[in-house]
């Protein structure tokens, strides 16, 4: 008789079985969606061989979660085949919060739409479809998709080389899939769709272009409840929204993802970036700066050419290839080979706020978030083997001072191991995959393997911010490489006099400073804290009259490095306090007959209101007070 094991050891004897029989046995079966036969992923009716180990796949887990996404989306095509019939299916996979399908419709599809699906697919969920998997010979799976009309999914086959291809069916709904999914459509009741968008098809321009139906789903209607809220949310704090509003930036149809720092925008931008050098220069770093456009030829050289040629910008000079820069690393290695470097200058540590460009396609585009032009707080390392460890620490160090002490986020690691298109030998990867993993460990900083997501030249440790609604950001990384120094035959002279190859670290910490103004926006929902806010201070002068005062205290407070304006309008009082709490000022400063006459301010703070009148003297004690990690 077949014998069934858990993961803990215990075994159990039983005819043979499918998975959700086995975790009958131990009392497992309580919702579970899927299941884990040796470790791979199976559907609930999968037939179990003996011996094996089997666990239950929870929805309320990320891959639970992945898999009742998933099967959401096949939901919601198969919804949107019954109300639009002649609907050709792309792709629609799960994705971070949720999931979504590409189609092409007889008809143009409006967020009116949504709610037509939405009702289907609750029809459709309460038929308690069986959801079956099929293995189906290729030759068959061709005809049944050219009956079908569904172009997109022949091209997809072309690519299977498989005799055989697995398939998935509820009632009269078919599609190309690996699974798992959920034994019916009744365990799917939870979801919402969410918006429609534009998408070319395989991400090409020069595709046709589908219509992609986004969606969410959770395990239970509290979880998604919670994640409407959140959105709502994010709504509010939009920062395309907030950065019109404050004047902070703007995208031009001239300069599509390629943004405008406005005057408020741009002293947060300076702010940042000072509070970024007196960090760097305190830890031993020195600043470079490296040419936008390099020779195609150090593109080759560095293997970006193979790997990234089809995100870069290209032009001419003196009939000769050049690149735009889409990395600053090939640069700083040239800097580096400008001089006999000797064990004594390593660790050599060189930062570069480095702008760089990268073809991204239009659909991708969002604000500050995904732009094609950024500036990277990039930094590169030169170091020996046996300083790995330390500067891998001290970098560690540096990204928890800067996310957790100066800005409060909560983060995440991941330790990202070799990708299939991995430039090097297997061993030096190993080499570096284990230097990672020993940091990690000593520092006692909780992590999670992300296998095959590292660079193509090494793997790396990336650093997830969470937001204030719990929205996860990956902005800084560490990556260990062994790669671009033998490529470029980076060399010191060690102690002995002899030449060898000292190890590189790539690393950034904000990543990019775009996208991590975009998400300080986000965070703060504009309203910076006082050290980081375009205008710290705003003075209202009640009338005119008492505007030569209010010169005086901006002067004064100038003086003091505030950043500081007066409201010059001719309005009345209550709509100058309303109009810089609307553009979220720290600090108001009304001036009057009174205050001139004492040589004092009235003073309101942005969340606590009217704080009193107080001499200049009081009100410079009350901003020192203030957070200021200079």
């Amino acid at each position: 008789m077949p014998v069934y094991r858990r993961s803990s050891g215990e075994t159990a004897e039983a005819e043979a079985a499918r998975a959700q029989d086995v975790l009958r046995l131990w009392g497992e079966e309580e919702g579970a969606i899927a299941a884990k036969v040796n470790g791979i992923p199976v559907d609930l009716n999968a037939f179990v061989p003996d011996g094996a180990v089997v666990e239950p796949i929870l929805a309320s887990t990320e891959e639970g979660l992945d898999i009742l996404r998933h099967s959401a989306s096949h939901l919601m095509a198969q919804a949107i085949k019954r109300l639009y019939p002649g609907t050709k299916l792309g792709i629609g996979p799960a994705v971070e919060d949720g999931f979504y399908y590409d189609v092409d419709p007889p008809q143009s599809l409006t967020e009116d739409d949504l709610q037509k699906i939405e009702g289907e697919m609750g029809r459709i969920v309460k038929e308690a479809l069986p959801v079956e998997r099929l293995e189906l010979p290729r030759d068959e799976v061709i005809s049944i998709f050219k009956e079908r009309g569904e172009t997109y999914k022949l091209e997809l086959i072309e690519e299977i080389e498989d005799p055989f291809i697995s398939l998935y069916r509820q009632g009269e709904f078919i599609d190309l899939c690996r699974g798992p999914h959920v034994p019916n459509t009744s365990y799917i009741r939870h979801f919402k769709l969410l918006s429609l968008a534009g998408a070319y098809w395989r991400g090409d321009e020069r595709n046709p272009m589908l219509v992609r139906v986004y969606g969410t789903a959770f395990p239970t209607a509290e979880s998604l409840r919670s994640y409407l809220d959140r959105l709502e949310e994010a709504k509010r704090r939009d920062h395309r929204k907030l950065g019109r509003e404050l004047d902070l930036f703007s995208i031009q149809p001239e300069g599509p993802g390629f943004p405008f720092f406005h005057p408020k925008g741009m002293t947060i931008v300076n702010v940042l970036l000072d509070f970024w050098r007196k960090e760097h220069v305190k830890r031993g770093y020195m600043e470079v700066r490296t040419p936008l456009i390099l020779e195609q030829s150090l593109w080759i050289r560095s293997g970006h050419w193979d790997h990234y040629r089809e995100n870069m910008y290209f032009t001419e000079i003196d009939g000769r290839p050049f690149a735009i820069k889409p990395m600053n690393c090939p640069g700083s290695i040239l800097i580096y080979k400008s001089q006999l470097r000797s064990y004594r200058d390593l660790p050599l540590r060189m930062a570069e706020l480095g702008t760089v460009h990268r073809h991204e396609r239009s659909g991708v585009l969002h604000g500050l978030m995904r732009v094609r032009c950024f500036t990277q707080d990039d930094a590169h390392l030169y170091v020996t083997e046996d300083q790995i460890k330390d500067e891998i620490l001290g970098i560690m160090d540096l990204m928890h001072h800067i996310y957790g002490d100066v800005f409060g986020f909560p983060y995440r690691v991941e330790l990202s191991t070799r990708p299939e298109n991995a430039m090097g030998e297997l061993s030096q990867w190993e080499m570096a995959e284990s230097a990672l993993k020993e940091a990690l460990d000593e520092s006692g900083t909780p992590y999670k393997l992300n296998p095959g997501d590292g660079a193509f030249y090494g793997p790396k440790i990336d650093f997830h911010l969470e937001d204030c609604i719990g929205r996860s950001w990956q902005c800084g990384t560490i990556q260990l490489d062994f790669q671009m120094p033998e490529k470029f035959d980076v060399t010191y002279v060690a102690a002995d006099g002899s030449h060898r190859r000292p190890v590189m670290l790539h690393r950034t910490v904000l990543g990019s400073i775009e996208r991590f103004l975009g998400i300080l926006i986000e965070h703060y929902a504009g309203a910076f804290p006082y050290w980081l806010a375009p205008v710290q201070v705003r003075i209202l002068p009640v009338k005119d009259d008492f505007l030569p005062y209010a010169r005086d205290v901006e002067a004064v407070l100038k003086d003091w490095g505030v950043r500081t304006e007066v409201d010059l309008r001719e309005e009345k009082l209550s709509r100058k306090i309303r109009d810089a709490q609307l553009q979220k000022v720290p600090y108001m400063l009304v001036v009057g007959a009174k205050e001139a006459e004492d040589r004092k301010v009235s003073v309101r703070e942005r969340a606590k209101g009217d704080l009193g009148e107080m001499s200049l003297e009081g009100l410079e004690d009350l901003l020192n007070q203030e957070f200021n990690p200079f």
